[in-house]
């Protein structure tokens, strides 16, 4: 394979098109990146601002 330089492999991209291989080609460094753990984080019990959500969301749903 030889390079024609149309520098595609050097975007920021996760695939890209490579005219020398007349193929797509898929970043294996990239895709190590795109799996990642869901993480809750956010309301938690006895914070205040979390029971005040919690107390206006209660008395919607009884009304």
């Amino acid at each position: 394979m030889n390079c024609i330089n149309c520098e595609n492999c050097k975007l920021d991209a996760k695939t890209y098109f490579c005219i020398a291989q007349n193929d797509f080609v898929i970043k294996e460094e990239s895709l190590a990146d795109a799996v990642t753990e869901k993480v809750r984080a956010g309301w938690k019990k006895g914070v205040k601002e979390y029971e005040i959500h919690r107390r206006k969301a209660r008395k919607e749903v009884e009304v």
